[in-house]
């Protein structure tokens, strides 16, 4: 990218953000209000990486860009950090993570080694700040990834089940006290609450105990049921219907249909 189209992208975010001639909305933001767009705005690009679509991307990772510019702007303008700050402990990280490239170079180290070093180095720059083999700061992401997480670290130690088999007679377990807790006429919403995420917690370890992506297999299933409901409701169109006027076993007639196609 050439310096000047990334300086014109800074000059307007700076103006959007501007006191006096900037845009109320811009204006308005805090590094907290703006969290859900940062969120969003790089699920997007997820999508669109998933469906090779090369405009898509492009356009979604300037929108994530945008966001970390509105952010360093942000902290500029409360002279607590900037870009160029952002920029050079990236720098150094990336640099210090990467002592086969910049420092002695090693060109026979593998994938699988350079993820084992950057761990050791990371682990390294904690030093004894560290106090447990699993942080608190694995929960940073959405819930399904930081229990993929958390599994991968208790394998890495040994805490594990031996094998898928092991964890699906969990996941089994862990449906039936589910199910125990929906049995009373009086239900407890916080014990099944409670129920309800050790059910999800061992299906993704089970998830990673098959070499599979827990996460990958949500938005697969998402994106499964979507296609479908909108070739119901294609279907339900075709057949001079308004899906508003339909109760559920009509509505299952059209789905069972619309599941036919692959």
């Amino acid at each position: 990218m050439k310096n000047q189209e990334f300086q014109k992208l800074q000059d307007i975010v700076k103006k959007l953000r501007d006191p006096i001639d900037g845009c109320p909305w811009d204006l308005k933001q805090t590094h907290q209000s703006l969290l859900p767009y940062l969120i969003e705005e790089s699920y997007e690009f997820l999508n669109a990486a998933e469906d090779k679509n090369d405009p898509s991307m492009e356009e979604e990772l300037g929108d994530v860009l945008l966001q970390v510019l509105l952010h360093t702007t942000i902290s500029e303008q409360e002279n607590r950090f900037t870009l160029e700050t952002v920029a050079k402990k990236l720098a150094e990280k990336l640099i210090r993570r990467h002592p086969h490239v910049f420092e002695k170079k090693d060109k026979t180290i593998n994938a699988e080694q350079v993820t084992k070093n950057w761990e050791k180095i990371k682990e390294e720059e904690k030093g004894k700040n560290s106090i447990s083999l699993i942080e608190n700061s694995i929960l940073n992401c959405p819930s399904l990834i930081s229990a993929y997480k958390i599994g991968k670290k208790t394998e890495k130690i040994g805490f594990d089940w031996e094998d898928h088999t092991q964890v699906s007679w969990k996941v089994e377990e862990e449906w039936q006290e589910l199910k125990e807790e929906l049995a009373p006429r009086q239900v407890s919403i916080d014990r099944v609450e409670e129920e309800m995420g050790d059910f999800l917690f061992s299906a993704v370890q089970l998830a990673r105990h098959l070499n599979l992506d827990p996460e990958k297999c949500l938005r697969k299933a998402n994106k499964k049921f979507i296609k479908r409901f909108q070739k119901m409701e294609t279907l339900i169109d075709q057949d001079g219907q308004n899906i508003n006027n339909l109760n559920q076993k009509e509505m299952d007639i059209f789905w069972d249909e619309a599941k036919k196609e692959r």
